[in-house]
């Protein structure tokens, strides 16, 4: 195996000239010819960097752990792909754990307890209240909320929810419904409070009533959904279009008015936040909003280096690129 001396030697320089440009240390004052010339070496000779060793000198691991409610879920893979870009160009590996509702029994306390992350990236669960999510991650850690419930003095990073239900909203009035249905996150989830806001805003702002009875407040989850649907269908007068505020629930959502012998878009058009590419493979394929959740991950990633390695406590908002609307065969013109 080798080491700084044999990368050193091939490159023509010290071996702490070597440590420092392998390491990213900002000390590190050669040229770029001779930075260069020490990565090659070090990649032809196969060197791997003892990282082990160096956490004990440096006092980190240089690993984060990225801790989602679901790793089966379709939408979690673009914020993975944008925690793990930038965590790459960072210096800075990503582990995967998943949290439900009971967190210490899963792997981010252990984690933390035994030293083996610099720092976690979390997107609790919806069920999680603050004070809970407080009292299971309490060690000092530098910890980053991602577009999920947090501590009042927790860092996190948030997507604009409330305005991607507003374009969800405002592609179905477009389209000339006007009774319209929402189908929501749990009323204790701070992303539920927002999208529902945002449908509110989007449908008084148009000069609509809002009918209370066809809000629901259930869940994302594909079952959600479909109980969302159940209730919805027993009221008296049903809707031509239903807003639904997840795409998972809006698979339910989906299902379930075709188990009910409901056409979609003929009797009901259906429209969902966040898009994947399971959205094709539905029918009819599913309109979507496309939330920034690759942007999402890098800017978490970005923050949480920066609360590790200074301190900061992130309270950013994520609006580039913005909401973008998806059309489908799930919406389409009401027939009057």
């Amino acid at each position: 195996m080798a080491t700084l001396s044999d990368v050193a030697s091939m490159a023509g320089v010290s071996i702490s000239a070597v440590s420092r440009v392998l390491s990213g240390a900002a000390d590190a004052r050669v040229s770029d010819a001779t930075r260069q010339r020490i990565h090659d070496a070090a990649r032809e000779l196969r060197y791997q960097p003892n990282y082990a060793a160096r956490a004990l000198k440096l006092s980190r691991t240089e690993v984060v752990a990225l801790v989602v409610p679901d790793l089966t879920n379709a939408i979690v893979s673009e914020l993975m792909h944008g925690v793990e870009d930038e965590g790459y160009e960072r210096g800075y590996m990503v582990l995967l754990a998943r949290a439900e509702r009971e967190l210490e029994q899963y792997a981010l306390p252990r984690l933390i307890g035994e030293g083996r992350i610099d720092g976690a990236l979390v997107q609790a669960a919806d069920a999680m209240l603050p004070d809970e999510l407080r009292e299971q991650i309490d060690s000092g850690l530098p910890v980053v909320y991602v577009n999920s419930n947090h501590p009042d003095d927790g860092g996190f990073v948030d997507l604009e929810d409330e305005l991607g239900v507003a374009v969800a909203t405002r592609h179905l009035i477009d389209l000339g419904h006007e009774r319209l249905a929402f189908v929501g996150g749990l009323a204790s989830s701070v992303t539920g409070r927002r999208r529902v806001a945002g449908f509110r805003s989007e449908m008084a702002s148009s000069g609509l009533t809002v009918d209370d009875a066809l809000v629901t407040d259930l869940g994302y989850e594909l079952e959600a959904g479909r109980a969302a649907v159940r209730q919805l269908l027993a009221q008296r007068t049903r809707p031509t279009g239903i807003v639904v505020a997840n795409i998972n629930a809006g698979f339910g959502v989906l299902l379930e008015l075709r188990s009910q012998g409901i056409e979609v878009p003929q009797d009901v058009s259906v429209v969902a936040l966040h898009d994947a590419w399971t959205a094709d493979s539905t029918w009819p394929p599913l309109t979507t909003v496309k939330m920034p959740r690759y942007e999402l991950g890098r800017a978490a990633m970005a923050a949480l280096y920066e609360r590790i390695h200074g301190g900061t406590v992130p309270r950013i908002v994520v609006t580039d690129p913005p909401p973008r609307l998806i059309v489908r065969e799930s919406t389409a013109a009401l027939e009057r």
